[in-house]
């Protein structure tokens, strides 16, 4: 954001000390991440940074000049050495005679990997003739706001004049290519004394003759933009002024869970999306605008941006100050649908004889007012960048807006980057999704041994997975284990009480604003009694059925109410057990509370066929490890039933089964994911027993 007090200069992070034993390369390294490390200097996933460097030629044993630039898709911020391409600069020189002019620079990017040092398996980007070809030995390409905020201002070349007088140049807007690569080796060679250049509409680029110099220069061309924007913009109010008041975050996040959901099963028809909402200060101050629809039509301008956000944003008509959020369900529909028209029109006027066919037609970005921004992608973290990349365009526009008019890329450049062959290429590149890719998952017990186990399979498989649980520290250690192993982005935690509709509601609630929706529910919470029937209390068959019949109730119905919204189908797997099938000694308000549980499934499943959500139940036996119910008294009174001790009881079980095997938490894992996945896409109302084999508890 471009904040107006001091705190907002970037600070000087470069430690001499510790680069001074670094090679070159190294430097390039540590240089980069610092850069990669501040969202105010570059968005993730964008800019570059290069640095030529000698080293010997493996084959010659002589001295080369070799061009160390980010390869294709990497992350300055968190970028290691393997993540650079390596070119010989005397190759990348002799390109230049088999350039045969702007009409084919496409071509030229498959001459790069000719031009490959040391058989380095890293991809060059496009970007490399840029970096090549100034004549620095250090290139830094960075997307600050507040420098993107004078690219894309009217008078950008004059503004640029104007705050940086002749030490940063000005080119006006290129597409990234072999051509800009040309201008940038032109400009730096006509003007000695410059130390970088402003790209119309795209970003900034310095350069230096060391790997520190080239640091200090990028920060200190930032922070004389970001003070400059402070003295100019001052007292002013940003986007016209407030024409909404934003409501209180409760409500913010209440709509959004209430809107999410119909956006979600608008949008998935050819695949399932998966949500992100955000509502920081720099959006509400955008969505609470005057000017907020006007400025918003005009799109973004950064080709960074654009490619991660769309041509434009989806506005909302939600009017926070009378909140009516069943009219604007009401009126999503038709809005989405008018958006598609909006974006197919465009790609018919633009497309050219050789474009690739036209891409999913859905806004990425959907503005709330006075709630927020809401938006969608194939997977979470891309969800996530693209509402990052839109809070940059937010503060571009914010920038340029107040200063001068604010320019988006016109519409046939922005086209010819989103539809570009080598574009497109690259998401041809890309892996196939895993199989759950864009599926949202909530499973309750999700701290114990069952439960976690399943959510690391569903999660390991690609869907995002909502744990829940009663047990608030055994969910905050599930919760970081699984974190650890999967990342932030797909994983989230809510305490929740299956007993209470308030948390339950509350839970799902959760489920939607963070991820857009809901696919699957795994329903495993559990506990175990064991008592003679003339020693169980009313409190204790209370509580097995509580929990066990009434509280799988709940969370079903929130299921089956949030499936029907989203109208994409639904996933319900029962955790139940052999116990529901088979008679079991002392156990009868555990085994009758079983029963009702599966036989609540069949039904469920009678019910949900018609919306495509398929219930079944996996019935688990003698799950010993790592089950928390077997770390209580459940296990004494099953030992006592069985008049042995605790220590024999998992050979009991093993001996008893049919095949003589123990069961794990892993293996009802296998069985849920089976009956969440496509494998079973024709199965619902079904029963997997996974108990090494057990006669009594054959369903048929």
């Amino acid at each position: 954001m471009l904040e107006t007090s001091n705190a907002a200069r970037l600070a000087d992070l470069w430690d001499e000390a510790r680069a001074a034993s670094m090679s070159e390369a190294e430097r390039l390294l540590y240089r980069s991440n610092l850069l990669g490390s501040d969202k105010r200097i570059t968005n993730y996933g964008g800019g570059n940074t290069s640095a030529k460097v000698a080293q010997n030629d493996p084959l010659t044993g002589e001295a080369v000049e070799v061009l160390w630039v980010k390869g294709s898709g990497g992350d300055v911020g968190t970028i290691r050495l393997d993540g650079f391409a390596t070119l010989y600069m005397d190759k990348l020189h002799a390109l230049k005679g088999l350039y045969r002019g702007v009409e084919h620079e496409d071509e030229m990017v498959g001459y790069l990997p000719h031009c490959t040092f040391g058989l380095n398996p890293r991809a060059a980007s496009i970007d490399t003739p840029l970096h090549a070809y100034v004549s620095r030995r250090h290139v830094d390409h960075m997307h600050p706001d507040a420098v993107i905020a004078i690219a894309a201002a009217k008078d950008s070349k004059a503004l640029t004049r104007e705050i940086f007088g002749g030490e940063i140049g000005w080119l006006p807007w290129k597409r990234p290519g072999y051509e800009l690569g040309l201008w940038l080796e032109a400009f730096s060679r006509e003007n000695p004394d410059a130390v970088g250049v402003v790209l119309e509409g795209h970003g900034l680029f310095t350069w230096a003759d060391t790997a520190r110099a080239c640091y200090e220069t990028t920060i200190r061309i930032i922070n004389r933009a970001i003070e400059w924007f402070e003295g100019r913009t001052a007292g002013k109010a940003a986007f016209g002024g407030e024409a909404y008041r934003p409501l209180p975050a409760a409500e913010r996040r209440a709509v959004a869970a209430r809107l999410m959901p119909a956006i979600r099963g608008a949008i998935s028809a050819t695949g399932h999306k998966v949500g992100h909402f955000d509502d920081q200060a720099a959006v509400l101050e955008f969505v609470c605008s005057a000017r907020m629809e006007e400025l918003a039509a005009l799109g973004t301008s950064c080709p960074d941006h654009f490619l991660r956000t769309k041509i434009r944003p989806l506005m909302v008509d939600f009017d926070p100050a009378s909140p009516n959020a069943e009219a604007t369900l009401a009126g999503l529909p038709a809005a989405i649908e008018a958006y598609r028209n909006d974006y197919a029109a465009y790609y018919e006027r633009c497309k050219r004889p050789d474009s690739p066919a036209m891409r999913d037609p859905n806004a990425v970005v959907y503005l709330v007012p006075g709630v927020g921004m809401i938006t969608f992608a194939a997977d979470k973290a891309t969800a996530r960048i693209s509402a990052e990349f839109y809070v940059n365009a937010i503060n571009v526009m914010r920038g340029a807006s107040s200063v001068s008019d604010y320019v988006g890329l016109p519409e046939q450049e922005a086209f010819d980057i989103e539809y570009w062959a080598l574009e497109e290429a690259k998401l041809q590149r890309m892996p196939r999704p895993k199989p759950l890719a864009g599926r949202v998952a909530l499973v309750t017990g999700g701290a114990g041994g069952i439960g976690r186990a399943t959510a690391a399979r569903l999660l390991a498989d690609g869907a995002c997975v909502v744990i829940a649980d009663i047990d608030a520290d055994a969910l905050d250690t599930a919760g970081d284990e699984l974190c650890g192993s999967f990342g932030n982005d797909v994983v989230r935690k809510v305490r929740l009480d299956v007993t209470s509709e308030d948390e339950i509601a509350a839970g799902f609630a959760a489920a939607a604003v963070d991820y857009g929706g809901l696919d699957i529910l795994v329903s495993n919470a559990g506990l175990a009694s064991s008592a003679p029937v003339e020693e169980t209390t009313l409190a204790l068959w209370n509580r097995n059925m509580d929990i066990l019949a009434t509280g799988y109730f709940l969370v079903s119905r929130e299921a089956f109410r949030l499936f029907r919204q989203q109208g994409i189908g639904g996933n319900v797997v029962f955790v139940a057990s052999k116990n529901g099938l088979a008679a079991s000694p002392n156990a009868s308000a555990y085994c009758t509370a079983k029963a009702a549980e599966i036989h609540l499934a069949r039904c469920l499943a009678l019910e949900g066929a018609a919306a495509q959500i398929r219930v079944n139940v996996v019935n688990p036996d003698a799950v010993l490890r790592g089950s928390k119910i077997w770390t209580g008294e459940w296990k004494e009174q099953r030992a006592a039933a069985y008049n042995m001790s605790t220590d024999d009881l998992e050979e009991h079980y093993r001996s008893r089964s049919m095949l003589k095997r123990s069961v794990y938490p892993e293996d009802i894992a296998e069985a849920v994911y089976f009956f969440v996945s496509d494998m079973s896409a024709k199965s619902t109302g079904n029963i997997i027993n996974v108990d090494a084999g057990n006669a009594q508890s054959f369903t048929r």
